[in-house]
């Protein structure tokens, strides 16, 4: 059996996890630029909220409602969110980050267990400790599992967990679900099969396996044999990345290098640990700067650099060291900037390094990768940026340079 954790309605729960006065209240969240919504209270959406509406858009539409906006603070989420996962994976006994609020258990061993109820007390156990609402699904195939899960957000009667474990109710639930909501189908599958009269997930798992297999991929069949109890869909969550990003849009435009320094010293630290966390290295760092592009009253310039390093690394200091290089290679002082980013490559094993004799310091690596772990360990403990770099702080005034903001039309 498979369980599926999945925060509800993440990032507005993080929110209220910090301002509990927002409970009960319209929330959303807007996007690095608050230029549109990513997230939504289920009263956002009753109002007609849609994902993804530009805010101006929402604010037309919804005159003299008072819909509480909040800027994406992604920092607070992957804490909060990390909190979460860390409770998860104590108390069961395979457990897989699928993404930044949800995770996929294997429930292997506790087939004596009474499932729905140890699953309403995970619920009720992560709501007491974190704040954070969670529901749960369980069933035979991770498909399965998440069409619980919907169930156990949507309806109140679950008690945060939802059961599929009897062939009555795998058909019962695939009868109330949507096509379009199943896990796998995208909007283009979903218009195809609608075009076949197929609505529902039980429609479409009523289907011969060999129609199936001559209309469609390989994915939609995978789908098929999962709504239909058949485990086939392998679980890749352990797959290493070939390049991290951490980029950033700034709430406003600013020309001061060492604003600009620590926003990019801190992008390369995130990337740091994303690369320590999978056991990897990087020999390539690459940073960008840009300007505001729909502020054509404004002068544009885009700088984009890459460097490689003579020994692939995944310290902090080494690759904010990089990226610094980076930026004053790009750096104009002429210009507003809006934007920046950091992103690592040539990714690899980082038992499997390729050193350089030139360069390499053995002493030195190995006292980077002792501090590097214990600085983890601390942040993990006690939160992100407990300890940190130098370089990630930005003071005011600690340059002649001045961040002005012209008006448009000057």
């Amino acid at each position: 059996m498979y369980a599926i954790f999945d925060c509800d309605n993440c990032f507005v729960s993080c929110e209220r996890v910090m301002r509990p006065e927002l409970e009960g209240k319209p929330v959303v969240v807007l996007s690095n630029n608050d230029g549109c919504v990513v997230a939504r209270s289920q009263e956002a959406k009753r109002l007609g909220v849609r994902a993804g509406m530009p805010y101006f858009k929402m604010k037309d539409m919804l005159p003299g409602v008072d819909v509480i906006a909040c800027s994406g603070n992604h920092e607070l989420y992957r804490d909060i969110t990390r909190k979460v996962m860390d409770i998860i994976e104590a108390d069961t006994p395979e457990f897989h980050r699928y993404s930044i609020d949800e995770a996929f258990c294997l429930l292997d061993g506790m087939e004596r267990i009474d499932l729905k109820r140890w699953g309403e007390e995970m619920s009720a156990k992560i709501k007491r400790m974190t704040r954070m609402p969670v529901s749960i699904g369980i069933a035979s195939t991770k498909t399965l599992a998440k069409c619980a899960d919907r169930f156990a957000k949507d309806y109140p009667g679950y008690n945060k967990c939802c059961i599929i474990d009897t062939e009555e109710r795998r058909r019962k639930a695939l009868r109330l679900f949507s096509i379009d909501e199943v896990w796998g189908i995208g909007r283009r599958l979903a218009d195809k099969l609608s075009s076949y009269g197929i609505r529902t997930a039980y429609d479409f798992a009523e289907k011969p396996k060999s129609w199936i297999r001559h209309e469609f991929h390989l994915t939609a069949e995978q789908t098929w044999l999962e709504l239909n109890g058949e485990d086939c869909i392998p679980t890749r969550t352990d797959a290493k990345k070939k390049s991290i990003s951490n980029t950033r849009t700034f709430a406003t435009m600013t020309s001061d290098y060492e604003q600009l320094h620590s926003y990019i010293s801190n992008f390369a630290v995130r990337c740091s640990e994303s690369l320590r966390q999978q056991h990897s290295v990087c020999s390539t760092v690459t940073v960008f700067i840009k300007t505001n592009r729909f502020r054509t009253d404004l002068r544009q310039y885009t700088g984009c650099i890459s460097l490689n390093m003579l020994t692939p690394d995944n310290s902090a200091q080494g690759l904010v060291a990089c990226a610094t290089k980076c930026l004053e290679r790009i750096y104009k002082p002429d210009f507003l900037y809006k934007r920046a980013g950091v992103t690592v490559s040539e990714i690899c094993d980082e038992n499997v390094i390729q050193t350089n004799f030139l360069d390499f310091d053995a002493e030195q690596y190995s006292k980077l990768k002792r501090l590097s772990k214990a600085i983890d360990s601390i942040n993990q403990s006690n939160g992100r940026q407990t300890v940190m770099l130098g370089s990630q702080q930005f003071k005011k005034g600690t340059t002649g340079i001045k961040t002005v903001i012209p008006p448009k039309g000057l």
